[in-house]
């Protein structure tokens, strides 16, 4: 009951007494609830992280193909960064690469809404679904040229 009350008043108090009891094996006075609560966040953290960082490379490669005038350094580096974060993130954590194809889905609306914040483009003109595959979301060469800039 004292964990809980902790939670709620001093959350890093609350996190050093639960890893300490961990540690120690004592499960006795482990607050559970709220544990398992932290340890779910976490996992959620980093899907949400995935789908975010995929917001910006599909709406970048979005601008990319539809403004091809305004290409720029910029964008190539955002795109280049974000395909290595996203590499990174995957390859800490496995189990993500399952779950790719939705975070790509509901990415891809995000990244219609930046790439409408961002442009002049209008809805209409934005593609309905994600022109991409996989492949060539993740490919240093897609699109053709994009090293050249």
């Amino acid at each position: 009951m004292m964990s809980t009350l902790l939670y709620d008043s001093d959350f890093y108090r609350w996190t050093v007494e639960q890893v300490e009891r961990l540690r120690l094996g004592k499960w006795d006075g482990l607050d559970i609830e709220n544990l398992a609560e932290e340890i779910e966040s976490l996992g959620s953290q980093k899907r949400s992280e995935l789908e975010n960082r995929l917001a910006i490379l599909l709406g970048h490669l979005i601008k990319w193909d539809l403004q091809p005038r305004l290409r720029g350094k910029s964008w190539r580096l955002t795109i280049k960064e974000q395909r290595i974060q996203i590499k990174k993130l995957i390859r800490k954590n496995p189990s993500l690469k399952s779950y790719l194809s939705e975070a790509i889905a509901d990415g891809f609306e995000l990244a219609l809404v930046l790439a409408e914040k961002e442009t002049r483009l209008k809805p209409k003109d934005l593609p309905k679904e994600c022109p991409y595959s996989i492949e060539q979301i993740f490919d240093e060469n897609f699109p053709i040229g994009i090293q050249n800039v």
